[in-house]
């Protein structure tokens, strides 16, 4: 039987180290050593995720004792059902289920209305958060302004790439003759190629 934590951010510009930061020191006052780790870059609004998937296999089969998690949240937003579900079937296979930053007990008899509460909270602030992002999209749009991202290379940048590369030059070349990391002029050039072969048919 084995300690693990499960992890988990909305996007990949998000990374671990805040949420495996608690976890760690909360399971070192409690004297646990995690052995594994599950760690997803996924959507909460979604239960079909790998790597929560290979952790509930890990507890139907057994091997599976105690669960530390950042937050109730990061099994699940998608509402009082998922979220019921998430935790209950985890415990009904013994897994011990605790939260570094939620303040109460899952064991006690006030928690499934304790989850159930926590799990509303959750879907409302996954959904207040489109609402948002819906609504800055929406206004650049308005605007002519781009969503997303800044590129990464102008579009002149993005022309000499091109140009080099069409005569013969090597992407490592290019890349330190723009002073810009080899990967990003990579897809540069593939995405130019890509355009100028469309652009052909």
């Amino acid at each position: 039987m084995q300690i693990a934590a499960y992890i988990r951010v909305s996007s990949k510009a998000q990374d671990y180290k805040t949420q495996r930061h608690a976890i760690t020191e909360l399971a070192r006052r409690r004297g646990d050593d995690v052995g594994e780790w599950f760690e997803e870059k996924a959507s909460g609004g979604s239960m079909a995720r790998a790597e929560y998937g290979r952790l509930v296999a890990e507890a139907r089969a057994g091997r599976l004792e105690r669960l530390y998690v950042y937050a109730l949240d990061r099994l699940s937003r998608t509402g009082i059902k998922d979220m019921l579900d998430a935790v209950q079937g985890l415990q009904a296979h013994g897994v011990e289920i605790i939260s570094a930053i939620d303040p109460f007990d899952l064991s006690g008899p006030q928690s499934e209305l304790v989850i159930a509460v926590w799990a509303w909270l959750a879907k409302q602030e996954r959904q207040r958060i489109n609402e948002r992002i819906a609504t800055a999209r929406a206004r650049l749009a308005a605007e002519g302004e781009p969503w997303g991202r800044p590129p990464k290379m102008t579009a002149a940048q993005r022309e000499t790439a091109a140009r080099m590369r069409g005569e013969g030059r090597t992407v490592r070349e290019i890349s330190a003759a723009l002073g810009i990391n080899r990967s990003v002029v990579h897809r540069a050039i593939k995405g130019q190629s890509k355009v100028e072969k469309e652009a052909r048919r």
